[in-house]
């Protein structure tokens, strides 16, 4: 029966999603996950609240919206550089 991953064998996942992914990405892949992670968070309590609100007879309270933090975006005028090995013997 397969169960929870050990220490050692979480040290070879670790090393083959930074073998696929790159360590550069990680960061990012980490970020959208977390991101991700809440507001689905946010959307379950949301349904929650509104189960509750439809099985008792006073209205929930109004939520306040929940927005994410602004992501650090480059100046428009500069241009965009993408880490990529360039191959010069193909084409």
């Amino acid at each position: 029966m397969i169960g929870m991953p050990q220490g050692a064998e979480w040290l070879v996942i670790l090393a083959i999603v930074v073998l696929v992914f790159g360590a550069a990405k990680l960061p990012d892949l980490a970020r959208g996950t977390g991101q991700a992670l809440r507001i689905f968070k946010a959307e379950t309590k949301g349904l929650k609240d509104d189960e509750k609100a439809a099985d008792g007879a006073t209205p929930a309270p109004p939520r306040a919206a929940t927005e994410l933090p602004p992501t650090p975006a480059s100046a428009p005028d500069e241009p965009i550089v993408e880490d990529r090995q360039t191959d010069n013997h193909n084409g």
